[in-house]
């Protein structure tokens, strides 16, 4: 952090709470829970924000990750910020589904069209939309980093249109809206634990399965699947959100550093996942995948075949959160 930003966050600070100084930041272990490994790209973000956060606060105040769910499930993090038990998680919006119902929208088939529809969305207003919902359910939503799009890996042949869905034994999360999704693109949509999906897909209990690239391969999918077809169907953040009971314990200072550092990891763990796309399907195709790109006319089929379940979670979602991502995505 430069001494410019640093001297910025102090500034923004003292307007917020009057008399603090930079000096006067207390010492502060941040645990963050997550459900992915150090090496996927959140690592990178998490190591840069921790370096922002040690030279904005001469060492005061540091992240400590928990990977893989090394503090408990991701709905046992969430209550334990919303009892103000643990500071911070870093998990797909998803995970507080149960809690914030609006959370759904994250999940609905061929929202966003690109990364730069993603960026303009959810840095812009509708992520402020979505910070402000989740304010009342005892969550500090910081930002969005990035989990990406998801793609389908099976044992069976390439997904090259629609018709090549039918049937497929596909383990979705256990979210009604994948159901929803799965089941009008006609395959058989099997919901089932992440725990138990690499032993389902060896001993073919199920055929397929859809995740984000990077997940794919640090999951080693690649051992048991022989087909990954690119069609990008949901694009998924990871939502990082502080305990607001904890966050109001912090002066405005360190509150102020700990948004600014989140923002940089943010830009390290985009900028890391984006790139190395590319070099990890390549990976996945040289440990033995067949990958394939869908056509045009078929991602518009299958967008097609899933208009359907935007309507029937519309009631769950709020169509208030609706209307605010379509304003977000016309601009």
């Amino acid at each position: 952090m430069t001494l410019r930003i640093k001297s910025l966050i102090c500034a923004t600070a003292l307007m917020v709470t009057a008399g603090t100084a930079c000096a006067d930041m207390g010492k502060l272990n941040i645990r963050m829970s997550n459900g992915l490994t150090a090496d996927h790209p959140i690592g990178t973000g998490v190591e840069v924000m921790n370096a922002c956060l040690k030279n904005g606060s001469d060492g005061k105040i540091k992240v400590t990750p928990y990977w893989s769910h090394a503090l408990g499930s991701e709905t046992e993090a969430g209550q334990a910020l919303r009892a103000g038990l643990q500071e911070m998680m870093i998990e797909p919006p998803s995970a507080l589904f149960g809690i914030e119902p609006s959370l759904g929208v994250f999940d609905l088939p061929f929202l966003f069209s690109d990364e730069t529809a993603v960026d303009a969305a959810l840095d812009g207003d509708f992520g402020k939309f979505i910070a402000k919902k989740m304010d009342p359910q005892g969550f500090v939503v910081l930002g969005f980093w990035e989990h990406g799009f998801r793609h389908i890996t099976n044992s069976r042949k390439p997904i090259q249109s629609l018709d090549d869905l039918k049937g497929l034994r596909i383990r979705v999360m256990q979210n009604k809206i994948f159901l929803d999704t799965f089941d009008a693109l006609g395959a058989n949509a099997i919901p089932m634990a992440w725990g138990e999906l690499f032993a389902a897909l060896e001993t073919k209990a199920v055929d397929a399965e859809e995740n984000p690239i990077a997940v794919i391969d640090s999951a080693k999918f690649y051992e048991v699947q022989d087909y990954l077809s690119l069609t990008g169907h949901v694009y998924a953040p990871l939502m990082v959100a502080y305990s607001k009971a904890l966050w109001e314990k912090l002066s405005g200072e360190e509150q102020a550093l700990i948004q600014s550092c989140v923002d940089e990891g943010k830009q390290a763990e985009r900028k890391e996942l984006r790139g190395r796309t590319a070099d990890t399907i390549e990976k996945l195709s040289k440990s033995g995948m067949k990958v394939n790109k869908l056509s045009p006319e078929a991602l518009a089929e299958m967008r097609k075949a899933t208009a359907g379940v935007y309507k029937a979670n519309a009631e769950v979602i709020g169509q208030d959160t609706l209307d605010a991502l379509d304003a977000a995505l016309k601009k």
